[in-house]
């Protein structure tokens, strides 16, 4: 299915992905990075006492160096950009998840229908995604816009509040586009996008009925 989509829909959703992956990579490094720190400004200002009280001079001496070394890279800014960085993932990854069909639904009627009324339904259910969707992409812009003008930062950053709340539109109107290309894409072939929690990318699942009792053996 990815081989037929066209250059442009191949590029927006590697896109998408990129932006998806860089945002999570650099949101768990930087946390990794925050919380060691932390942890060592613990670990080397229990040695410092330790040595100290044990009298053990070069200990003393350069535990209290590496202490203000750690100390002096500041990483108070880290908790806030980590936030910045999972909205906007959260934003993208909704969209994400409309295209390759992994989002929670209940399907309970759906499934129990047949023939045209099931297609209606379930291109009524892709349409109320993407009008709402859009809907919330436009209130998005405009508290977007009004926050541009007011010229509000964030707190510990001071990053101009209008980028993070760019999230809002942007991801919204990316995932009104990926209903909207759900349902022009079952409409023609009657194919949704589904997730199958247990796959696992380049690698194959077993056929059908395959007998796995005997893998352990």
């Amino acid at each position: 299915m990815r081989a037929e989509r066209s250059k442009a829909a191949r590029i927006l959703d590697s896109l998408e992905e990129t932006i998806i992956a860089t945002l999570i990579a650099a949101a768990t490094l930087l946390i990794c990075v925050a919380v060691a720190q932390r942890y060592g400004l613990s670990g080397v200002a229990s040695i410092y006492r330790w040595s100290r009280a044990e009298d053990i001079p070069w200990l003393t001496s350069f535990s209290k160096s590496l202490f203000f070394s750690i100390a002096y890279v500041r990483l108070t800014w880290a908790q806030e950009l980590c936030i910045f960085m999972v909205v906007w993932m959260a934003k993208f990854g909704a969209a994400y998840g409309v295209r390759t069909g992994i989002h929670v639904g209940v399907d309970i009627l759906v499934e129990k229908l047949e023939g045209t009324p099931q297609r209606l339904l379930i291109m009524a259910g892709l349409f109320a995604g993407a009008l709402f969707t859009a809907i919330i992409g436009t209130l998005g812009a405009h508290l977007v816009w009004h926050i541009y003008d007011t010229g509000q930062t964030s707190a510990v950053l001071e990053l101009p509040m209008w980028l993070v709340y760019l999230a809002v539109p942007l991801g919204s109107y990316l995932m009104c586009y990926r209903f909207l290309e759900v349902a022009w894409t079952f409409w023609n072939t009657g194919v949704r996008p589904h997730h199958d929690p247990g796959a696992v990318e380049g690698i194959e699942p077993p056929p059908s009925g395959a007998d796995r009792s005997g893998a352990a053996g």
